[in-house]
């Protein structure tokens, strides 16, 4: 040893660790973090082969990923676009209050986006592409936070006062539907993303279908992205993290999830005696994605600058998110004495802050320059899907009226009070005389905030979101292809589900539309007949077939192929409505005319997925649903769960599905 013996065990492993973290940080200041990588697998691997089990762990301190030193500044204007988001914030509030005095009850939320302002305008100042040359970024806008981006339309010139006006109140003509609806509002959004958690399973789906579109030829390669906004409340729906290991899977770098973690549902804590943003990590983290935390602004950087014993991670880690929602609600002697003050050397480290400046102490999801790094991470990382979770406040900016309170998201109305003190602390130009109005607000055309705004928009391709049809109608002659089926089986029996597959051979050998069908099946091409397409056109895989199949040496053998036609999901219908989704909405999405069969077993096609078959007729696709194996009388034998007399009911109640019994 350097000086002397150690005196004992203790000693003895303290000294051992101060060399093997002198060792390490030699290698890292070598600046290859990679070696660093594998120096410590090895380690790893060989403690595992002398029987040391080590423990597991897919959680990481409760700080930011990023650091500041790795940090890239903001380009652009700081000041010019916090003066924009104060412009949206106050329109999106002025616009529900002002719905819900002329109609009570009419509804609106004003919370979800005051906490994720600043998550949306990060994108929309650098990140979110438009529709230009076709490459534009595809873009789940959380439905509870539409307000802030009609707010937004409205700044840009898109929307109008009287639109603005008319929110939840349709029937004029010229309203705003209240969450993004593509049936109501066709030429503005896209996607519909309500009820809460399609969003997610949705984008996963349409992520892996863009892949699919560019293996098959069908779409140029691009550096499109494909981002979902949804809520840490939201995660709990079963169809939010229920396909997450598809995306990884599949490798989907094209994919960006973004979960607003403000800590809070509807009713309360969305974890209160736990930590929702470590569980969500370890969550996505088990499953093979890239994880990056947006913790804490870069008020706390140099607080845990100084933290060079850890006390305030470890203190940050302990605190349950119950207790963070407390704190965000109190003041900054509150916050000293409950959070700094479990030890007296964290309450040194803050002795030179006031208490008005420990309760201005930003989160990272109310902090740019934290949220531009991570959206630059996100957009610049390969071989992974990127999920971003970002603390904010629920109702920021909302003071006494909810901010961070349990009532918040119910939130509908201000009195004038709440107004004043709003418009004070986002600086909105409205005199006192006109504040109890709450009037909407927009510069002059010429005004700094709004020529920034449509520049920055130009740069990246026009506005967001916005939606149109790209493609000429198809007039492919298709008499011809059903010509044999006229006449009937003439006294013959004959199954519907084997004339159907016969049908669908002969349009995917068609010249014309051949390559534009997609046939979608859950794990049960076997049960209707469907094995002869596995290799007449293929399964699709984006990497190809790495295995011989077993069955190599028969004629109709599982064939896996990038350029595979088949989209073969496997035993779930949420993912393969989804699927079924991106399919037939690609006329607009990528100007692509694909026509969709999605082949599904019983009632589980519309019974089990009605909600996501509703999104899609909001969504104006176009396809086909077939039940193929299904009848009170056919699957008698399979017990009730598979009688099927219902779904012709169900689909009936979806006003654009046309449904037909042969």
């Amino acid at each position: 040893m350097r000086n002397s013996v150690p005196k004992d065990a203790s000693e003895t492993e303290a000294v051992e660790q101060r060399e093997w973290r002198e060792s390490l940080e030699y290698v890292i200041q070598q600046g290859d973090r990679g070696r660093v990588q594998r120096l410590l697998a090895s380690l790893r691997h060989h403690a595992r082969r002398s029987g040391v089990a080590l423990p597991f762990t897919a959680v990481t301190a409760y700080v930011n990923t990023i650091r500041p030193e790795d940090e890239t500044p903001l380009p652009g204007s700081q000041e010019i676009e916090r003066r924009i988001k104060s412009l949206v914030r106050w329109n999106a509030m002025a616009m529900v209050v002002r719905a819900n005095r002329l109609s009570d009850g009419i509804g609106g939320h004003i919370s979800t986006y005051a906490s994720a302002a600043t998550l949306y305008e990060v994108g929309f100042n650098h990140f979110f592409k438009g529709k230009k040359d076709n490459e534009g970024d595809i873009i789940y806008f959380q439905g509870h936070a539409s307000p802030g981006i009609y707010a937004r339309a409205y700044l840009e010139g898109r929307l109008s006062v009287e639109q603005l006006q008319c929110f939840r109140r349709e029937l004029s003509g010229s309203g705003l539907s209240s969450y993004p609806h593509p049936w109501l509002m066709p030429e503005f959004w896209e996607f519909p993303t309500v009820s809460m958690g399609l969003g997610p399973i949705m984008a996963i789906y349409q992520a892996r279908f863009q892949r699919y579109l560019e293996d098959r030829g069908l779409k140029k390669p691009s550096r499109q992205k494909v981002w979902a906004f949804l809520g840490d409340g939201e995660c709990d729906e079963p169809e939010s993290l229920g396909a997450i290991s598809l995306a990884a899977r599949e490798k989907l770098e094209n994919l960006i999830f973004v979960v607003n973690c403000n800590l809070q549902r509807l009713d309360g804590p969305v974890r209160g005696n736990g930590q929702i943003i470590q569980e969500l990590e370890a969550v996505f983290r088990g499953a093979g994605w890239n994880v990056i935390k947006v913790i804490w602004g870069s008020d706390w950087d140099p607080l845990l600058a100084k933290d060079h014993d850890g006390l305030l991670t470890k203190r940050m880690g302990e605190i349950v998110d119950g207790q963070y929602q407390k704190y965000a609600v109190e003041s900054g002697a509150y916050l000293r004495e409950h959070f700094f003050g479990a030890d007296p050397r964290l309450l040194e480290l803050v002795k030179h802050l006031s208490d008005d400046q420990l309760k201005r102490l930003r989160l990272g999801g109310h902090d740019p320059v934290k949220v531009f790094n991570a959206y630059k991470t996100a957009f610049e990382h390969t071989g992974q899907p990127t999920v971003i979770l970002a603390r904010t406040i629920k109702g920021y900016g909302l003071g006494e009226a909810g901010e961070g309170k349990n009532i918040t998201h119910q939130q509908k109305k201000l009195n004038e009070a709440d107004l004043r003190t709003f418009r004070t602390r986002f600086g909105i130009p409205i005199s006192d005389e006109d504040i109890a109005d709450a009037p909407f607000y927009r510069p002059a055309d010429d005004s700094p905030e709004l020529q920034y705004l449509r520049e920055k928009r130009k740069a990246l391709g026009g506005f967001v979101p916005s939606r149109s049809v790209r493609v000429e109608p198809m007039n492919t002659p298709l008499e011809p292809l059903f010509e044999e089926f006229y006449k009937g089986t003439e006294g013959r029996k004959a199954s519907t589900t084997m004339v159907f597959v016969r049908m669908l051979s002969k349009l995917l050998r068609d010249k014309e539309i051949g390559d534009l069908i997609v046939p979608i099946v859950p794990d049960e091409a076997r049960t209707f007949g469907m094995e002869s397409l596995f290799r007449a056109v293929g399964i699709y895989s984006h990497v190809g077939q790495k295995y011989e199949p077993v069955d190599m040496d028969t004629l109709l053998y599982y064939k896996e192929a990038q350029d595979g036609q088949i989209l073969e999901e496997g035993i779930t219908e949420a993912g393969s409505l989804s699927s079924f989704i991106a399919a037939g909405t690609a006329y607009s999405t990528y100007g692509v005319n694909t026509i969709p069969f999605f082949i599904f077993y019983s009632m589980f096609g519309f019974q089990r997925v009605a909600d996501l078959i509703w999104a899609g007729a909001d969504s104006r696709m176009r396809g086909f649903l077939l039940g193929a194996t299904a009848g009170r009388t056919t699957l008698a034998g399979e017990g009730l769960q598979h009688q099927d007399g219902q779904s012709h009911v169900y689909s009936l109640a979806t006003p654009n599905c046309i449904s037909y019994d042969p």
